[in-house]
């Protein structure tokens, strides 16, 4: 049976969309241990049938949606713990293949978003959650992410998710990024410590103009972000955009970037009066990040159809 697969901006214009969640809290879940620079990565090498599995229980869950596993891949990344270039690419490549599989499996008209986690990834102490890019040269984001969008682009994914962005200056970088992939439809979505401001201290206000005025977004949002800053973060970005929003948050708990571990107490998903409120102020898509699961994805789109 052909199947036509209509592109993220076409799908939102049609309604609300429902995102998938969180990937390496579901990949810990079947046992495996991710407390490695690596992150979730490393299972594209070690395990990649439990990514499509994971994948393929959000799709079934109700997901529109599924985000690759290569969000904490990169060359830098991989090279660190010996594995070439070559190689490099082709997990990257594999990260949306193992997408695809589990989409075609489930529901073919589902789109595949290929991640692309922040420059702070290569680090992989927690500075992707903070935007303290003390020392980093502005040309030094383009340097690591571009063969990231590069090695994907080959595979063909539906569109490039920029995922928990915490820098205005990361975001600044982006948009100058994406001016060199013409027709390339993407979204981005920011990583914010408070209902007011990304990581970086920088009013979500502004970072959400950036991304609007540069036209090169079909979408723009926040994610792995506590779910109780979504309201007022949804409110005021929604104030200066006509962009769709999409929020996906964490469970609450904070990360320990040298301990690899998440802390204190969090919730399982969200309830739907909080999944109501999220769409009266302007969510066009909904999903989950670290610590929501496929049973939450489930309430979601249950809630929003």
């Amino acid at each position: 049976m052909t199947v036509t697969r209509v592109g993220l901006a076409a799908r939102l214009s049609r309604g609300p969309i429902v995102l998938d969640g969180g990937l390496a809290t579901e990949l810990e879940k079947l046992g495996h241990d991710l407390a490695d620079s690596l992150w979730s990565a490393r299972l594209l090498r070690d395990s990649p049938d439990d990514i499509e599995a994971v994948h393929r229980a959000y799709f079934e869950s109700g997901a529109d949606v599924a985000i690759t596993a290569s969000y904490h891949a990169s060359y830098q990344g991989f090279m660190g713990v010996g594995v070439g270039s070559e190689e490099t690419a082709r997990l990257l490549k594999l990260s949306v293949e193992l997408a695809r599989r589990a989409r075609d499996a489930v529901r073919r008209d589902g789109l595949v978003a290929a991640s692309i986690g922040p420059y702070g990834v290569v680090f992989a102490n927690g500075t992707e959650y903070t935007g303290d890019y003390t020392g980093v040269a502005d040309e030094q984001f383009a340097a690591v992410h571009r063969p990231r969008i590069d090695a994907l682009l080959e595979a063909a994914p539906d569109l490039l998710a920029f995922e928990t962005i915490p820098s205005i200056r990361e975001v600044a970088a982006l948009v100058d990024l994406l001016g060199e992939y013409e027709g390339v439809e993407s979204w981005i979505t920011f990583c914010c410590r408070d209902g007011e401001q990304l990581s970086d201290g920088t009013p979500v206000e502004k970072a959400a103009r950036v991304v609007t005025d540069s036209g090169r977004f079909a979408a723009l949002g926040i994610n792995c972000t506590p779910p109780e800053h979504i309201d007022s973060l949804l409110e005021r970005t929604r104030a200066v955009t006509d962009l769709p929003i999409l929020v996906y948050p964490n469970s609450g708990r904070v990360w320990d970037g040298e301990r690899y571990e998440w802390n204190g107490a969090g919730v399982e998903g969200f309830p739907p009066a909080v999944i109501a409120g999220w769409r009266e102020r302007g969510a066009r898509g909904i999903g989950g990040c670290c610590g929501i699961g496929p049973a939450a994805i489930a309430d979601v789109a249950s809630a929003l159809r």
